[in-house]
Parts: C-alpha cells; sequence; structure tokens
C-alpha cells in the first residue's frame, strides 16, 4: 500500500520488474522491457498486475513531491486496457498529477509501446497517518533501470500461487515490502490477478480496480474472487491479522486472449 520505491530498501522483487525514471518538467516518465517472466502464464501477454505495479511506482513517486518526507500511501490504483497487452517490446510510461490536494493527490498514466497506447490508469494517495513514517534523506524519485532483470515468472518470484478455484495465497517476503514494512500494493494487484485468472484461464484481465484498506502487516495475503461474465470482484484478507480485509478489487477479462497484431489494426 505504501510505496516501496527507496533503492536502497527491502523491495528488491519489484525492482526486478525494472523501471528506470526520469522527470520531464511536471512529468514523470519511465521505462521497461517486457520479458517472458512478466508474461500471463502460458499466454504472450505482459501481466495487467506488473502495469499496476508500474502505476504504483511512478504515481507513488509524484505524490513523494508533494508529500515529503511524509511518506503517501495508495488509497485506489486501476488500470485499463485497450487490447492484451503485448509479449514485447519497451512499455513506456508518462504520468501526470491530476489533483494536488490538502490531503489527497491524484495521478493518471499513460503506458505506450513503440508509440501505440497499451493502456490508461490512474492513482490516488493519502499521506500515511504515523508522522514518524518519513522518506529515507537520500530518496529519489528517478530511479535506475533494474541492474538485474526478472529471470522467473512474476507470481513464483512472489511465491504466489493459486491454492484452488477463485483462491491465490500471497506470503510476507523481506524483499516484498514497503517502507513501512508491509505488503506492497504491487504485490497485492498480483494476488488479486492470480485469483481472478484463475477463474478465467486462457483469458487476460481487461481491466483491474484496487481499493486499500488498511496495510497487509503479516500475511500471508489471500485472495478470494467471484467472476460472472467476465466481471469479477476479489477479495483480499490478511490471514495472519485476524483475517482483517486488506483491498478489494475489480476485475474484468478479454475474453479467448490473443497475440495483438500489427500497430493500427
Amino acid at each position: 500500500m505504501t510505496i516501496g520505491t527507496d533503492p536502497d530498501g527491502p523491495a528488491g522483487m519489484l525492482q526486478e520488474l525494472g523501471f528506470a525514471t526520469w522527470t520531464a518538467g511536471d512529468e514523470l516518465h519511465g521505462a521497461a522491457p517486457v520479458t517472458p517472466a512478466m508474461h500471463v502464464p502460458g499466454l504472450p501477454h505482459l501481466r495487467t498486475s506488473v502495469l499496476a505495479v508500474w502505476t504504483d511506482t511512478l504515481t507513488g513517486l509524484l505524490a513523494t513531491q508533494v508529500t515529503a518526507p511524509r511518506v503517501p500511501v495508495t488509497l485506489e490504483l486501476d488500470v485499463q486496457l485497450y487490447r492484451p497487452a503485448p509479449a514485447e517490446g519497451t512499455v513506456q510510461g508518462v504520468a501526470r498529477a491530476v489533483k494536488v490536494g490538502r490531503s489527497v493527490f491524484v495521478a493518471d498514466v499513460e503506458f505506450t509501446v513503440a508509440g501505440e497506447p497499451v493502456a490508461i490508469a490512474g492513482a490516488s494517495f493519502m499521506m500515511a497517518p504515523d508522522p514518524g513514517l518519513t522518506m529515507p534523506s537520500a530518496f529519489s524519485v528517478e530511479l535506475p533501470a533494474a541492474p538485474e532483470p526478472l529471470s522467473r515468472p512474476f507470481a513464483e518470484r512472489a511465491g504466489c500461487v493459486r491454492r484452488g478455484p477463485g483462491v491465490a495465497v500471497l506470503p510476507r517476503s523481506a524483499d516484498g515490502l514497503n517502507i513501512s514494512g508491509t505488503i506492497n500494493g504491487g504485490l497485492i494487484a498480483l494476488a488479486a490477478e492470480e485469483a481472478a485468472l484463475s477463474l478465467a484461464p486462457g483469458d487476460t484481465l481487461c481491466s483491474l480496480g484496487l481499493r486499500y484498506l488498511q496495510p497487509a502487516r503479516t500475511g500471508p495475503l489471500v485472495a478470494t474472487a467471484r467472476l460472472r461474465d467476465g466481471l469479477g470482484r476479489v477479495e483480499l484478507r490478511d490471514s495472519g491479522n485476524g483475517d482483517r480485509l486488506t483491498c478489494t478489487a475489480t476485475a474484468r477479462t478479454f475474453e479467448r486472449a490473443t497475440p495483438p497484431g500489427p500497430p493500427g489494426r
């Protein structure tokens, strides 16, 4: 829920997804190559949850420019795809602030590959309630590319497993935490995606929206999905913390995903 983008911090797992970032005026830009480890299992398409991670990164970094030295926490995040995401290429993201308020910060992101639109996304943030939680002194919104790209499938790397139709379980791991020491919001998106896709073999998600209700402190995080006519609802609970509801998600699938055609088609 709190962004985990400190280069020297614990969220090394998400750093393996790449996404170098740099400022361009009031915008924040990012880029990362798509690798097979980022694909939906069995399909030649980038995971929607990877786009959610990159959305959280870009918008969260923008938010720190307003909240610093306080830490921003994600309230809501959504990703909407035009078509099933490509299997390769370099994803470019451009994030812009939409609302800079006293209590809430909102930003939008546009993702493209080779100039072709892939998805639009957005997120909202508030300052962490704990005033003692502050950004590291060496924190920067400009992040380098990953020195070692993700080599194992994203879910496998995160330890996220499907435990049956509609159920996925994500453990708490030291290199998947936020600055506040809770499970990263991007990994929560992965668990929601896995739960939904377990009910829709051969499909990918065309949209994923998340509402973060409270931090996932203990784990394992259990995601339980219901899906009907391609539209699903997912509840994510912190099983090690009294089964508290951590996040709710809404997901919609592309039916019978096929490799994207040439640009313009």
